[in-house]
């Protein structure tokens, strides 16, 4: 299955007015980097994949209907996985963006590559 372009097209409007965001494909989808790291990504698997907090994971995982992101059968931390059922809305859509831009923005600075 690869990503679902019109999801891919909605986030891209979205984070139109945003920081410097690029797109790269990975993992079958379509990530959307800002300022250089993965926010969200439109899902090989269907749905958003979205970058979290850590410490918000266990209290967004009660509070909506997102999962754990799995890949090769093993929970992804530091990611949910979020359907397109719970994306029908733009306001469910920017709710999600702005979880994964958030989390994107306070990830550690990454290293220069040798």
């Amino acid at each position: 299955m690869t990503y679902d372009a019109h999801l891919a097209d909605r986030v891209r409007e979205l984070l139109l007015d945003d920081s410097p965001v690029t797109e790269q494909a990975m993992f079958g989808g379509l990530a959307f980097l800002v300022a250089g790291t993965m926010a969200v990504a439109a899902s090989s698997q269907g749905g958003l994949m979205v970058r979290v907090d850590p410490a918000r994971t266990d209290h967004l995982l009660a509070t909506t209907d997102a999962r754990p992101m799995r890949m090769k059968g093993r929970a992804v931390s530091g990611w949910l996985h979020v359907d397109a059922d719970d994306l029908r809305t733009e306001h469910q859509l920017a709710q999600w963006i702005a979880v994964g831009t958030a989390a994107a923005a306070g990830a550690p600075a990454k290293r220069p590559r040798r």
